[in-house]
């Protein structure tokens, strides 16, 4: 990785940590005049290398008390089964993450929710109607000591 390279993956670094730091901090951190800095973030940006900015929030004053990671195993490995499970999930709230994954089950589910007995409701009333659901099965979080989303 040459010079450029270095440098490009350093404020890629510093934007990840500190998303709203000035373009003269920035610059100052990695190194550059404050213009040559804003020319790579915004080729950074262009380049479709950074894709966006959002705010980290604190689940538990947005009232989100509960998160289980769950898996989804489909009764049928089908374009059609696949397609359909992602457009139900597509619909409900509390699916934060959602990713097709390698082995024993199809999915990979992040959920977040109010409370166990929100949980419940949407396991039940959402996950458990969907024709195309075989097996579920949920990993309560009990605790986050490393989470880079946040």
């Amino acid at each position: 990785m040459g010079k450029r390279d270095q440098i490009s993956e350093r404020i890629l670094q510093v934007l990840s940590d500190e998303g709203r730091i000035s373009n003269i901090e920035l610059a100052e951190k990695v190194g550059l005049s404050p213009s040559a800095c804003l020319r790579r973030v915004q080729e950074l940006e262009r380049s479709g290398v950074i894709t966006g900015y959002r705010a980290v929030v604190d689940r538990s004053k947005r009232g989100i008390g509960f998160v289980a990671y769950v898996t989804v195993g489909l009764n049928q490995h089908t374009k059609a089964a696949q397609q359909a499970f992602e457009v139900a999930i597509a619909d409900a709230p509390e699916v934060v993450e959602c990713h097709n994954i390698t082995g024993a089950v199809e999915y990979l589910l992040r959920v977040e929710a109010t409370d166990l007995v929100a949980y419940k409701t949407f396991h039940t009333d959402v996950l458990g109607v969907l024709p195309q659901v075989n097996a579920i099965t949920s990993f309560v979080v009990m605790g986050s000591p490393k989470d880079l989303r946040a």
